[in-house]
Parts: C-alpha cells; sequence; structure tokens
C-alpha cells in the first residue's frame, strides 16, 4: 500500500542532522576550520574546487585537517563544471587549482604547497624531501603513469588492453611490496605525507579500474585493502572521500577520455555503479554511520528548491516525485510518485556528487530512494551525463553550502 507524500515542512521536522562546519568533523561545506582555535590564528588561505573533487585540491585539504591548521577555504568553479570566476584569474592568472595564500604569498603546484606549508607548521610525519619519502613519491607517479596508460588510452585489440593492465599491476605489485615493509597499514611505520600524496590518484584509479575495467584494486591487492581500511577509519578521509560514482563521471572530461574494455565483469560493474545497488560497492567498507539518511534528507531540503528549477521535469511533477522519493527515504514505506516522473528522479540520482552535496553512505540511500521510487512508475533515464564537460553540475546553482 502506497501512503502520501509527506510535505516539505513534515520532511523537515524529521531530521535534525547538524554538522560544526567551523570545528567539527572535516566537510565539503566549510568556508573556515579553526579546530578550537582563534580566528585570529588563521594565515592560511586554501582555494579550492566548488566541486570537492579535484584531487591535488583534495591532498592540501586532507593535510591542513591532519595537521588541524586553522584555515579559510575559498571555492572556485573548475572548467569542466562552468566558467572560472575572474576574482580568481586576478590572484592565480593561470587558473589552476589549488592554491594557497600564506601570509599575504600565493603559492600554486600541490607540491610546492605542502614543501611551503611544511616550513611554517612542520611535515605531517616525515617530509616531502625526507629520504623515506622522496622514493615513494616517485613510485606513486610512476602507478599514476600506468593507471593513464591503461584508462585513458583507446585500445585496438584485446590483447593491448592485457598489456596494459599487466603494466598497471606490476607496479601495484611494487606498492604491495612497500606496504610490506611496515608493520601497520600506512606506507610508512605511522600515517603522514606519503598517504596524503597517495590518496587522491589512488581512490580514483579503484573507482575508475573498478567501472571502466571490472578491475578492483581495493579487493584484489590485501596491503592495499588494508589502507584503504585504514584510511576510512580517519574522519579526515571520510570527509574529503568520493564515490565510485561522482569519480567515474566526472573522470572522462578532466583526463580526455575513459575507454572501457569488453569484459563482461565491466559490463557488471559499470550497471551496478550506475543503477545500483550502491550499499556493498567497495568504495567505502567502514560502518554506516547511524545518521546517513538524516544527513541525505537535510542537504536535500536545504536545496530542493534549485534542484526542483534545474531538473528536467516540470516543476510540480518533480516537486511532488522528490517528496514521495524522500518519504522513502526517511520512512522506508512505499510512496508512489506522479506517473512520467522517473526520468526526473533518475536526472538527480545520476547527479548526487559525493562529497560536495553529501558523504558517501548519505548518497547511497538517497540514491535508494530515488531508484526506488522512480521504478514504480517507469525505466527512462534522464539525459545522459556528459562526457565532455561537466556543465551539468555547475556549482553556480548551488552556491548557498
Amino acid at each position: 500500500m502506497s501512503i502520501p507524500p509527506l510535505s516539505w515542512s513534515d520532511l523537515d521536522a524529521l531530521t535534525d542532522f547538524h554538522i560544526d562546519t567551523v570545528n567539527g568533523p572535516t566537510n565539503a561545506q566549510a568556508r573556515l576550520r579553526l579546530f578550537g582555535q582563534p580566528e585570529d590564528d588563521v594565515r592560511v588561505t586554501l582555494y579550492r574546487d566548488n566541486h570537492a573533487w579535484c584531487p591535488y585540491c583534495q591532498k592540501i585539504w586532507l593535510w591542513l585537517e591532519e595537521k588541524q591548521i586553522p584555515y579559510r577555504i575559498e571555492k572556485v568553479t573548475m572548467f569542466c563544471y562552468g566558467e572560472k570566476e575572474r576574482w580568481y584569474k586576478r590572484i592565480v592568472p593561470s587558473g589552476m587549482l589549488p592554491a594557497i595564500e600564506i601570509d599575504g604569498q600565493v603559492i600554486t603546484e600541490s607540491d610546492d604547497i605542502l614543501v611551503a606549508l611544511e616550513k611554517v607548521y612542520g611535515p605531517l610525519g616525515l617530509g616531502m624531501k625526507d629520504p623515506a619519502v622522496v622514493p615513494l613519491r616517485q613510485l606513486e607517479r610512476l602507478l599514476f603513469r600506468a593507471w593513464c596508460t591503461w584508462l585513458c588510452y583507446p585500445v585496438r585489440s584485446q590483447q593491448q588492453d592485457q598489456r596494459n593492465q599487466a603494466q598497471f599491476v606490476g607496479v601495484v605489485a611494487k606498492i604491495e611490496a612497500a606496504l610490506s615493509q611496515t608493520p601497520g597499514p600506512y606506507f610508512l611505520a605511522d600515517f603522514g605525507t606519503t598517504d596524503v600524496i597517495f590518496t587522491p590518484y589512488v581512490e580514483r584509479m579503484n573507482a575508475s579500474l573498478y567501472y571502466y575495467k571490472g578491475y578492483s584494486l581495493r579487493e584484489d591487492n590485501p596491503r592495499f585493502s588494508d589502507w584503504f581500511d585504514a584510511m576510512e577509519s580517519r574522519p579526515t578521509y571520510r570527509g574529503t572521500q568520493s564515490d565510485f560514482h561522482t569519480h567515474a563521471h566526472d573522470l572522462p572530461p578532466q583526463m580526455g577520455g575513459c575507454y572501457k574494455n569488453t569484459a563482461p565483469q565491466t559490463q557488471t560493474n559499470m550497471h551496478q555503479v550506475d543503477n545500483g545497488p550502491w550499499v556493498g560497492l567497495p568504495d567505502a567498507t567502514y560502518p554506516e554511520p547511524d545518521n546517513a539518511r538524516q544527513e541525505a534528507l537535510q542537504r536535500v531540503i536545504k536545496h530542493h528548491a534549485n534542484m526542483i528549477k534545474v531538473n528536467p521535469a516540470e516543476d510540480h511533477l518533480f516537486d511532488e516525485a522528490l517528496r514521495c522519493a524522500l518519504t522513502h527515504l526517511i520512512t522506508q514505506d512505499v510512496c508512489t510518485p506522479p506517473p512520467d516522473s522517473d526520468m526526473g528522479l533518475r536526472y538527480l540520482r545520476d547527479r548526487i556528487s559525493v562529497p560536495r552535496d553529501m558523504s558517501i553512505y548519505a548518497a547511497k540511500r538517497l540514491k535508494e530512494s530515488l531508484e526506488t521510487t522512480a521504478a514504480l512508475v517507469g525505466n527512462r533515464q534522464g539525459p545522459a551525463i556528459p562526457t565532455r564537460h561537466r556543465r551539468d553540475q555547475d556549482p553556480s546553482n548551488f552556491a548557498k553550502d
């Protein structure tokens, strides 16, 4: 039996989710981070992407969070998502991200930024130029190149794809060997700079190879699996962590294309990432927070007017359909949406961005309810996700955090 959708005010009464963006856990919505220190102590401004997706921004973001350095955040649009702000190009004429301003000096290039931050605040564990860190940094670049070779170039034959895979797996074996040299799960005896440097692209490798190549970096490599588990034990990492769907569809315009192979496992993985079930994917394996549904509900309520405005479905139709999905999300009761609303619900399902919009488990539960609700009235998909840009994710529509 289907129940009627709850009103927006009734839905609002069912979530008390709140996060202290300034002093609480790492989060994508913050504009200021103090970690309990006075605002007068802020010497650093981080310029990072609105989308909370840029891998080089994630590296600096994670480092600052781990060191608990008070800092301000200015958010800038990456080119793939919309027009670069003119005010930012006056500060950084190239428009490149990330950048920091520290004591009035602007610094770009993520490695240069880390070196500069170390000079002022000391290293995170062992520093960028430490003899134990330098060869691991070089190994990370070797892994990056092998990943790009396998993922980002069209192949003429299955044999060529297999050769590229073998090259990548060979480098992963070196990573496994490096991780096995320490008694714990991290690259060195304790968590530090090396882990921060590996994090952004290893996270993206885990997602993209699962989706486009049917290969599970996390599941097929025991030391990498331990490393992922250890990273997910850190609230700092969880706050910057994205999911498979966000990465798989944001990477092609950034990387110049991502090329799938013909393996049956690839087709299976692509279908699950795009259509669910999302709980159980190897993009997050830590226990689901008790308030994941309340977080998803709060975030949608905050932005629902703009979500309705940019959705391809008619406003009144999508308003009711969205309330049906949220009613299901929070009550688990069946709530049948109006006819012809399935496309609009799946349009939103495909454009939830982690961690910009919400954390990973909140997104999984919201996707689940959007798909369950859409399936009640049809199987139409929303407009295709662009592969040359992501202007459908223009952050100017969601400027209010």
